[in-house]
């Protein structure tokens, strides 16, 4: 049986994750490095490290990405639009936005609307893409399908399910009904518990079009070995 996948189709759904805040400078650095070396779409790292990130990804086909009002999604929407335009000063591609989860879990759609809408505006005005983080562990499925419809009024790039520091993360039933109830223009991210190639094959495909990872080598490392290629690093 032949894999129905090719390694570039594979590597470039992955979001290199680089946000722990423990991280060194050398380990970001080095994360970088390693996502270029593997050529996946982009390096979401620290918001501070955004400029250097780009720095160490220029010429190569991977973007630089950043977090937005994140992990909690509470701050002001002033705060989220300055974050967003410090980030695309940066040389941010793409910006990974977390929703106010309490003025969706109390039902202010026109607050989540018009916050979306300004940061979304934001972003494509610099040039760059923004993915909308719903956050899942903490909305029932009223909300996920309130926020896919948000998304799509909007012209959002993608709908993402989480941090990765909340109780939970990705999981199959919400990447099918975020794919369900996003438009086609729409795409998916999942975020949190895609561990390994398997994982991300899986949610492939149900139409997941990005997955944020930090076990990036592992992953690609198993999917060259499948297709018969050379390791990347040894």
């Amino acid at each position: 049986m032949t894999n129905s996948f090719e390694y570039e189709a594979i590597a470039k759904m992955i979001d290199h994750s680089l946000l722990n805040p423990s991280l060194t400078t050398r380990e970001l650095e080095e994360g970088c490095a390693l996502a270029a070396q593997y050529d996946v779409a982009s390096v979401c790292i620290l918001p501070y490290y955004l400029a250097r990130c780009a720095e160490l990804l220029a010429g190569t086909t991977v973007n630089p990405s950043t977090t937005i009002g994140f992990p909690h999604g509470g701050h002001t929407t002033a705060i989220k639009l300055a974050e967003s335009r410090q980030a695309l000063e940066d040389g941010g591609k793409e910006l990974d936005v977390v929703i106010n989860i309490s003025k969706a879990r109390s039902g202010d759609w026109q607050y989540v609307r018009d916050e979306l809408e300004q940061l979304t505006e934001c972003t494509h005005a610099g040039g760059a893409r923004i993915k909308v983080i719903f956050e899942n562990a903490y909305l029932d499925d009223e909300s996920k399908i309130r926020l896919c419809e948000i998304c799509g009024e909007i012209g959002a790039d993608w709908v993402k399910t989480s941090t990765g520091y909340a109780p939970g993360g990705a999981t199959l039933p919400d990447l099918e009904l975020m794919r369900k109830y996003s438009p086609p223009s729409v795409q998916v991210k999942a975020a949190g518990g895609i561990r390994d190639l398997d994982a991300l094959l899986t949610v492939r495909v149900i139409g997941v079009s990005r997955v944020g990872a930090t076990r990036t080598e592992t992953m690609l490392e198993d999917c060259r070995k499948r297709l018969g290629l050379e390791p990347i690093r040894r």
